[in-house]
């Protein structure tokens, strides 16, 4: 089998834990969509309950077959599943990858649990697979994510219109950010500044 430029590993945070997505957290998954049965956004693609083992095995066979890796959040004082996230888009070639496929659970939304997950994420990334540069890609519609991806400190590089289709056949625009690896010491640091704040 090919060696793959991502490897699974597990991201140890102070408040979560970041594992390699698989079957046996199928439960976890479950539980988590339905708080604030997330599914029903209709700007983002999260599973349902019903949807849940389709999601993963997708996640598993895009590990496969393209090199993502897809982990779930781990509240770490709990243990409890409480979201999910994946590096996708993966160039190994060229050494860029993107962070997406985010969601948590609504009672731990505009919590520092987004901060401390992008911040495990993209220190993996640049400090341990030396990428250049790592992008973040959200519905133009969805305001929340993208004002979130702005307070991680990434750039907004443009706008792809009529980019892709949803299962109900509208397009969707997509606003495209990235962090390079020449910002990551600034963006990094005010990361860890804002992670001193919120917890």
């Amino acid at each position: 089998m090919k060696t793959r430029w991502i490897q699974p590993i597990t991201l140890m945070g102070t408040h979560v834990v970041l594992e390699p997505l698989s079957l046996d957290h199928l439960d976890g998954i479950k539980e988590a969509v339905l708080d604030g049965e997330l599914w029903k956004l209709w700007f983002t693609s999260i599973p349902s309950p019903e949807t849940a083992e389709a999601y993963i095995r997708s996640a598993l066979e895009l590990r496969e077959n393209a090199g993502w890796m897809a982990f779930v959040v781990r509240e770490k004082a709990t243990n409890k599943i409480i979201g999910s996230t994946r590096y996708c888009n993966v160039d190994e070639v060229n050494q860029r990858l993107e962070i997406g496929y985010t969601w948590y659970a609504e009672s731990y939304q505009r919590s520092a649990v987004n901060t401390e997950c992008k911040y495990l994420l993209l220190t993996h990334a640049f400090e341990k697979l030396d990428a250049i540069a790592v992008e973040f890609r959200t519905h133009w519609h969805n305001h929340k994510s993208r004002a979130a991806i702005a307070r991680l400190g990434a750039k907004q590089d443009g706008v792809l219109r009529n980019h892709t289709k949803s299962a109900n056949g509208v397009y969707r625009d997509t606003v495209v950010f990235s962090i390079i690896n020449l910002e990551w010491p600034v963006v990094k640091q005010s990361l860890e500044y804002k992670l001193s704040k919120q917890y």
